[in-house]
């Protein structure tokens, strides 16, 4: 059975990739960690956003932010101490990857970390629309 697509359409051109992304990231959606986002519009146009990604108990070692293809993609790694010996053990050692698709044009400013919270600033340039007439030739 084949599957139809939004992206199918005649007229919508050049978007298999987006599809593939939309795909990959539908299938890597679980709960972990939590996370917020936070859009601001300045004064100018520009609009920044603000993901926040509850991330307690890793270090800025554990972590890693890529801006890819697109996207954005967090991992975090934390190692287990075998030496450690508990007597009850409720926050596990996890490892997660989750992704954040961007639009064009977006650009990843700056990654913090403080207080168990990873916070990520992205921003969208008010970019000027533009129309240019396309010159038919003749054969």
């Amino acid at each position: 059975m084949t599957r139809i697509s939004v992206f199918s359409a005649p007229f919508l051109l050049g978007f298999d990739s987006f599809e593939e992304r939309v795909d990959r990231l539908a299938k890597s959606a679980d709960g972990y960690p939590p996370y917020n986002i936070e859009r601001h519009v300045e004064a100018d146009g520009t609009e920044r956003f603000l993901v926040s990604i509850a991330v307690a108990g890793f270090s800025a070692q554990e972590l890693d932010v890529t801006a890819e293809d697109n996207q954005i993609v967090v991992r975090g790694k934390q190692k287990d101490d075998s030496g450690r010996q508990f007597l009850h053990r409720g926050i596990a050692a996890r490892q997660f990857q989750r992704a954040f698709l961007l639009a064009d044009g977006m650009i990843v400013k700056d990654a913090t970390l403080g207080h168990g919270m990873l916070v990520i600033e992205i921003e969208r340039p008010k970019l000027a629309k533009t129309a240019r007439r396309i010159e038919i030739r003749s054969l």
